[in-house]
């Protein structure tokens, strides 16, 4: 059996994939509200193919509680925060799973950590608080690093299809765990040490930062000598090995945004362009908003309550708001002393943030000029309602609209 911790958005598809493969599971969440649902039969979170997979899980067996379970394995899947004063991992909640997890288990548990962690991580923190408890680590218990790949959106697809990293002290305890993925995952699965599944997640991840970095910095270079960023990246990429992503408002959700502030935090000096990356990125929202007073300047307008935000989540169609660059907007005009700016999201169905309405129409009615900072399919479809209106486009989906 298998207990899996935390039921967020990577915990609970890992363990309704398991069980609807045949894997006995447990999912132990300490939000009672949370249980709650999923044992009233219904999901958390809006995610493609999640109510299905739902069903198939249940039929199978599957169970959801509030208490931590005697288990042969335990999958860890808790947030990982980050401290934005040193920009180094907040492990508290990786340990105090751990912790909960050494009060019950039997002798030779594998203990798997699918949540990312900065390199070294286990080391540092893991190891000696399972030592420190009287285990032995390789007897008693056995420690796993599995860090998660999916995308919010598109989760179930990912699970079966993106390859894995298995990090284990030893290959045996490693193949064991391969063995338990393989029963959803298609794609390819590598069994390494601990150190390297650590380092390669975070590094995916910085990746893909500093190439978003690039093209918002060339957004900023093309801005400021009123050339067309859109039409130089479409040339650009024609070149066989050139491939630049697109610009946007910023970079949200809780990998891409915090993953390279764990290399920063924990090598300082060495880290020079994920640091300056990471600083490119987090300057978005705040030169969204110097768009937005250039255009209402060019317009004569001067009333904000007539500015209205399109999209609260970090990305389309997913109804994720971690590290959202719209919030970060919000929290930067707050700073400013700014009143707030009228949103609308259609992936969030109930009030989080000031001046949030739920009725598209109803938003249309109460502003002049609509930045959009989310590509939702909603808006594609409904792109005829915004005749008349003043429109910044940070995604470049509507032909003729102002843009970054």
């Amino acid at each position: 059996m298998i207990n899996v911790i935390g039921l967020g958005y990577i915990g609970l598809p890992t363990a309704l994939i398991l069980a609807a493969n045949g894997t006995k599971i447990i999912g132990t969440d300490y939000n009672e509200s949370l249980i709650g649902t999923l044992n009233a039969g219904k999901t958390t979170f809006d995610e493609t193919g999640i109510e299905k997979l739902y069903k198939e899980a249940v039929d199978s067996g599957i169970q959801f509680s509030n208490k931590y379970a005697e288990a042969d394995m335990y999958i860890i899947t808790v947030p990982t925060p980050y401290e934005k004063e040193n920009k180094k991992i907040n492990p508290s909640f990786i340990l105090s799973a751990v912790e909960s997890i050494l009060k019950i288990c039997k002798k030779d548990t594998i203990m798997v950590i699918e949540s990312t962690v900065s390199p070294g991580t286990i080391d540092k923190f893991v190891r000696p608080l399972i030592t420190e408890q009287g285990f032995e680590i390789g007897t008693d218990i056995h420690l796993v690093h599995a860090p998660e790949r999916i995308l919010p959106g598109n989760m179930i697809h990912e699970l079966k299809y993106n390859s894995r990293t298995i990090g284990a002290d030893s290959t045996e305890i490693g193949e064991k765990v391969k063995a338990i993925y393989q029963t959803f995952c298609e794609a390819e699965i590598v069994v390494t040490d601990i150190r390297t599944a650590e380092m390669t997640k975070v590094v995916e991840n910085t990746f893909r930062d500093i190439n978003i970095a690039f093209a918002n910095e060339l957004t900023k270079i093309c801005r400021s000598d009123d050339m067309d960023v859109h039409e130089i990246i479409k040339i650009a990429n024609m070149h066989p090995r050139v491939n630049i992503l697109n610009p946007g408002p910023g970079v949200g959700g809780h990998c891409i945004s915090v993953d390279p502030w764990f290399l920063v935090g924990d090598y300082p000096g060495l880290t020079n362009i994920i640091l300056t990356a990471r600083e490119i990125n987090d300057s978005m929202p705040e030169f969204v908003l110097e768009r937005i007073h250039t255009i209402m300047k060019e317009h004569n307008m001067k009333d904000f309550s007539r500015v209205g935000l399109y999209g609260l989540t970090y990305k389309q169609d997913v109804d994720d708001i971690r590290e959202s660059p719209t919030l970060q907007l919000l929290e930067n005009m707050e700073k400013h002393l700014a009143p707030a700016l009228k949103v609308y999201d259609p992936m969030i169905n109930k009030k989080i943030v000031e001046s949030q309405y739920l009725s598209f129409d109803e938003f249309l009615n109460e502003i002049d000029f609509m930045v959009v900072m989310v590509s939702h399919s909603h808006l594609k479809q409904h792109i005829d309602k915004l005749n008349g209106k003043l429109i910044l486009d940070t995604q470049n989906i509507i032909s003729g609209a102002n843009t970054l």
